[in-house]
């Protein structure tokens, strides 16, 4: 799939105030400084569509980009270790967990991890809430261009042995990209096509 138009739509914190198009969604969460806005702007052929800060906690809201006219990206506030207060943190929590449980267009959400770090505990908690809550999602490792292959596979094969570990069947699907090398861009919306084609089939049936 080639990403021809992207378009923000609105920002809010209020999941009533959503989009009403019944269109496909993919939810972009990750802890904060984890590259999320770049990986979005590398993804849509955008430079600046999703705000990137050197500051933890930039994206506060969640956000709705159209893309190809089709279905959405959207950019929810990370999680962890952004600079704001307990209370504003909290508000954080609500409607992020809001929006997961409530988003019907919701397809398919893109938890964004560090590739650089070892498995981080706030990182494997997130991951143990969407399975208990039965929400569709995938990994997605960032920053692959900053270390070696061999660390790669190394600091993967640890996220496995803990998910298992946890009683996880097995690995959730996973990606393995670079913002600045655009590592993995083609499988990802290789996968997000597919998914729509899905979607759009079974919404056809109807």
């Amino acid at each position: 799939m080639k990403i021809n138009t992207a378009e923000f739509i609105i920002s809010n914190s209020d999941v009533s105030k959503c989009p009403l198009e019944r269109l496909p969604e993919y939810a972009f969460i990750g802890r904060s400084n984890v590259g999320k806005s770049s990986l979005i702007n590398m993804l849509t052929n955008h430079k600046n569509l999703a705000k990137t800060s050197g500051k933890p906690g930039k994206t506060q809201l969640i956000n709705h980009f159209k893309i190809n006219s089709n279905w959405f990206l959207v950019d929810l506030p990370g999680y962890g270790y952004a600079r704001v207060s307990k209370k504003t943190k909290d508000v954080f929590q609500e409607f992020i967990t809001d929006y997961f449980e409530k988003r019907e267009q919701l397809v398919c959400a893109f938890v964004l991890i560090d590739i650089r770090l070892e498995a981080q505990k706030i990182d494997l908690e997130f991951i143990e809430y969407l399975g208990e809550s039965e929400i569709p999602f995938c990994i997605i490792f960032t920053k692959a261009d900053k270390i070696s292959k061999t660390k790669i596979d190394s600091h993967i094969a640890a996220y496995k042995k803990q998910l298992l570990a946890n009683n996880w069947e097995e690995m959730p699907q996973y990606f393995v990209t670079s913002s600045t090398e655009g590592t993995g861009k083609d499988k990802l919306l290789e996968f997000i096509d597919g998914v729509n084609q899905d979607v759009f089939k079974e919404m056809n049936e109807f």
